[in-house]
């Protein structure tokens, strides 16, 4: 009904109200402008609310500061056999068993979803305290399920709900492929910076990209951040290890086959990685790795946008975007005749490089932080603290395996520490030699750890078996010096033709330009 206040039209309600009249409508009218007409007004209020908390079917009790109860709603009084009348002003623990709202009177901290024992049941409560201009003046407790059984019904739609949600995104995600995206890579070093930026540069294009770094960088990451960021990124991405398959299936992975084409082929054929891949991305791991044979059937695929599936007589036209990744120096391969140049200058359109984490060690405390949380959550564990110690121990390690080997370390002192990580929670040799990494960050800074240089001005016969025994390296890097000190003697004495140092040291020019890579003596030799 409509009424009016001091020149303004209100709403007024008529609703039943429990123990008025047998229930009849008690018009609650906002008009206060008589001193009975607010006492009117003031009693109907209070006979809404108190109707209001009878009608819901939580339980709700209040109290004062004292502990004395000030108001029980209907449904809880009944559930505890007694009249809501005869219990106003009487001590709350008299009445409510197992209660603990003097304890939140005392603490002034709210209390949720506590079990609470009455009268044999197991039920779910909240207890709150009561604030007026900062003195606590109350505290109002409800039982929100009536017993577990209400808690686990709620709690068995909630996670049918998430199951649900979880199905409709693996759905938006699934047909792709792609899992990670940009904002997924942890690094907020320059050289990460700069990276993450040169990937949204090139995201939105269709050229061919070649994402190069050590092993364990995190350069499948990266292939997925750049179909996510693309406009296929609604497409397929479909991966393929050109290391892990025999030679003698690669094509038939890579192209498909029809029914029939070999013995042992599946009926009805198998579509390829390209003709899966169609309107999206192939991603092509360890491309240094594929062989001479399928490096040029690959190089005719990427130039006339055609597959031939194994046994098929026609062409298919593909519409695919390629990313390849390696850690090999194709450079090197291309020279030495196991790489096609062609291929290379095909795939290497757009170069990316992934830095290896002895060159962003900025990034390591939030890397770590990040391996254990997730760790924490696959256990249902509490992320453990790393402390100051153990993380020194870690920056002043040269991670030759890089984020591969960080993950593996964490995992290892996640389960045999406690709450907090200490350096005794660490493998042995992690950071056990502060000074090499530093000093070979200072001179090579793609340099591994195991394949530490000697100085240029050092003699030729520098690395003499008396200072590999008194310098404190382990068996590991004494090797790799000598190593590294053999091929600068077979480069000198060959005049620094590598093809007859190779020959001179029995091994093939190609595993001579990894070495040489590796010790990062490739730029120093013609």
């Amino acid at each position: 009904m409509t009424g009016h206040a001091k020149g303004e039209s209100v709403m007024a309600q008529q609703m039943p109200v429990s123990g008025v009249a047998g229930g009849a409508k008690v018009p609650v009218s906002l008009r206060n402008d008589s001193p009975a007409s607010s006492i009117h007004v003031e009693r109907a209020r209070r006979e809404l609310l108190r109707a209001a908390m009878d009608a819901v079917e939580e339980w709700v009790v209040v109290v004062d500061a004292q502990g004395g109860i000030q108001f029980l709603n209907a449904p809880y009084a009944e559930f505890l056999g007694v009249e809501a009348s005869e219990v106003l002003g009487r001590d709350v623990s008299e009445v409510i068993e197992n209660t603990r709202m003097h304890q939140v009177l005392e603490s002034g901290r709210a209390e949720l979803a506590q079990l609470q024992l009455i009268r044999g049941h197991h039920m779910i409560a909240h207890r709150y305290p009561i604030f007026r201009d900062g003195v606590l003046i109350g505290a109002i407790g409800s039982v929100l399920y009536h017993d577990t059984w209400e808690w686990r019904q709620v709690n068995a739609q909630v996670q049918a709900l998430e199951a649900e949600v979880d199905y409709y995104r693996q759905a938006l995600e699934t047909p792709t492929g792609a899992r990670w995206q940009l904002s997924d890579i942890i690094g907020d070093s320059p050289a990460m910076r700069e990276l993450a930026c040169k990937v949204r540069k090139i995201a939105p294009g269709g050229a061919s990209v070649l994402i190069r770094g050590e092993s364990g960088t995190g350069k499948e990451l990266y292939a997925h951040a750049l179909h996510r960021s693309s406009a296929r990124a609604k497409g397929p991405f479909i991966k393929l290890n050109c290391a892990a398959i025999p030679e003698a299936l690669l094509e038939a992975e890579l192209f498909g086959y029809e029914e029939g084409a070999f013995t042992g082929a599946r009926r009805g054929g198998k579509p390829g990685k390209f003709q899966l891949a169609d309107g999206g991305t192939l991603f092509l791991d360890e491309v240094g790795d594929m062989p001479l044979a399928m490096q040029a059937k690959l190089l005719r695929v990427l130039q006339d946008r055609e597959v031939e599936a194994v046994g098929a007589t026609r062409l298919v036209s593909v519409d695919v975007r390629v990313i390849a990744a390696t850690h090999r120096p194709l450079e090197a391969l291309v020279e030495s005749g196991e790489f096609r140049e062609d291929l290379f200058y095909r795939i290497n359109v757009v170069p990316l490089k992934v830095p290896p984490l002895r060159e962003r060690r900025d990034d390591l405390p939030t890397l770590a932080t990040h391996l254990l949380s997730r760790l924490a959550r696959r256990s249902g564990r509490r992320p453990p603290i790393l402390s100051e110690a153990a993380l020194e121990r870690l920056c002043a390690h040269h991670w030759p395996g890089n984020v591969r080997e960080l993950e593996n370390v964490l995992e290892a002192a996640f389960y045999l520490g406690g709450s907090h990580i200490q350096p005794t929670d660490l493998p042995d040799a992690i950071g056990a030699r502060h000074g090499d990494a530093r000093h070979g960050d200072a001179r090579h800074g793609a340099t591994h750890q195991s394949d530490l240089s000697t100085p240029a001005s050092a003699p030729e016969s520098s690395t003499t078996a008396r200072e590999l025994h008194t310098t404190p390296v382990t068996l590991r890097e004494a090797m790799a010096q000598a190593e590294r000190q053999l091929i600068e003697n077979a480069l000198r004495a060959a005049e620094g033709n590598r093809t007859r140092a190779a020959r001179q040291l029995g091994i093939a020019k190609s595993s001579l330009y990894e070495k040489l890579n590796r010790h990062g003596l490739l730029a120093e030799t013609p």
